[in-house]
């Protein structure tokens, strides 16, 4: 075997391999003779095939198996011979015919391929980091424990004229010019005033209205109206209130406290569970908006070329992924046109940050220590009712900790970066840092 490798680009390399045919076919003639001792085929006991009728049959395949396997070997020394580091797949190509010089004792074939880039990372000492700074005090418990009431509301049937908050049934059938349109009447329809889930102007009309009202008026719908075929008209709806009841919270006693989990019924307790949870999730948040700042710093101060064939792999990973999340929501994934292309930003700048994170790790040795290794999984864990069936979880797969390790490679990244960068902690405040919660 011959094998010579040629620069093409920065990245690019083509290996050239020459192969006697002799060898191939010495190899192609082993395999087939061990088939033949094997082999089935009507009209013959098991083994007493005729060696050329196995050739006959099975002799393409069997060549064309043994030209994979010996230039998938070939490959693998010859990049070790070279000390290469292959990024991505090699696309195999016989040579033409013109090409090869000795058409009778070989057969040529390329392999063109990739190699990881050289990574340069910059001065990072003038990067700037703000750190967030947020306390979890008792105005943010107060606010925690009013949307976990909020969140177990239940409703109690009244006799007057519906308001916000209040939870509504109609019956309603709407029309444009007389006529009925798709998705403009219903029967038994319940909702909450004031949460928008209908138009604001169908609501106002609503407002005020008693058990067994009956109203009628005309909307316009808004000229972005999702519903094109409406957008911007005017209908006509005649509405029948069947049942107003108002909304009433949990009290805040012992079985609303038994309710989230706290077995003695302790309010008190409740408070204190309440803000452990909030200072873990705090603590979260401010470690995942630094660590997104951290690896901006990187990506805007390292000099690095991608592989295209790393660069397409994760495209068609992230379209893979939005695919499978679509067919969750019960949407076609088919009926949408997702051109890769349009993965491309987010696909470059995780190749890139993943390329980075691998040079630093390897070349400052940030190795993932199993002690923090299992420090976060524990960590993970305490945001669970049963903790040790969690950990337990865990450790019974060696693909989830395989992913828990990384994300301790990333963890031990930021450490190095924020120890030579410049930090400061910013007050923030605490809405600020969770982006809003649910009223």
């Amino acid at each position: 075997m011959q094998a010579t490798i040629e620069k093409v680009s920065n990245l690019e390399r083509r290996l050239n391999v020459a192969l006697p045919i002799q060898e191939i076919e010495a190899e192609v003639e082993s395999r087939l003779k061990r088939m033949a001792r094997q082999a089935k085929l009507a009209g013959f006991r098991p083994g007493k095939v005729p060696y050329r009728m196995v050739q006959a049959q099975y002799g393409g395949q069997v060549r064309q198996e043994v030209l994979g396997d010996v230039l998938q070997k070939s490959f693998g020394e010859a990049v070790r011979q070279q000390n290469l580091r292959v990024a991505g797949f090699p696309r195999f190509e016989p040579k033409p015919a013109a090409e090869s010089t000795q058409e009778v004792q070989q057969v040529e074939f390329s392999a063109t391929f990739e190699v990881y880039p050289e990574i340069v990372l910059g001065d990072i000492s003038g990067v700037e980091i703000e750190r967030p700074l947020v306390t979890v005090g008792e105005a943010e418990i107060d606010k925690t424990v009013e949307i976990l009431r909020k969140q177990r509301v239940h409703y109690h049937d009244v006799t007057r004229g519906a308001q916000a908050g209040d939870s509504v049934l109609i019956d309603y059938a709407g029309s444009i010019d007389g006529v009925p349109f798709e998705g403009g009447s219903a029967t038994g329809h319940s909702t909450v005033l004031g949460e928008g889930r209908l138009l604001p102007d169908f609501e106002k009309e609503i407002v005020g209205a008693g058990p067994g009202e009956e109203r009628s008026f005309e909307l316009t719908f808004p000229e972005d109206y999702h519903g094109k075929d409406v957008a911007g008209k005017t209908a006509r709806f005649e509405v029948a209130v069947r049942q107003v009841a108002q909304p009433h919270l949990p009290a805040l006693d012992a079985e609303f406290a038994r309710a989230l989990g706290v077995e003695s019924g302790g309010v008190a307790q409740m408070r204190s569970d309440i803000q452990a949870n909030l200072e873990r999730e705090v603590r979260r948040r401010t470690e995942a908006r630094v660590k997104d700042l951290v690896m901006k710093g990187l990506l805007e101060n390292t000099s690095i070329e991608l592989p295209n064939s790393l660069v397409q792999m994760e495209m068609e990973r992230l379209m893979e992924g939005m695919r499978r999340d679509l067919a969750q929501r019960g949407m076609k994934a088919e009926d949408m046109q997702m051109p890769t292309e349009m993965f491309e930003p987010e696909a470059r700048k995780r190749v890139a940050l993943g390329l980075i994170v691998s040079d630093l790790v390897h070349r400052e040795n940030l190795v993932a220590e199993p002690d923090r290794i299992k420090a976060l999984v524990h960590d993970y864990a305490e945001s669970y009712e049963r903790p040790e069936e969690v950990v337990r979880w865990y450790y019974s797969s060696p693909e989830r900790l395989r992913e828990v390790e990384s994300l301790v490679l990333e963890n031990n990244v930021v450490e190095w970066v924020l120890a030579r960068v410049k930090v400061q902690d910013k007050p923030t405040d605490f809405d600020d840092l969770m982006g809003g919660r649910q009223q």
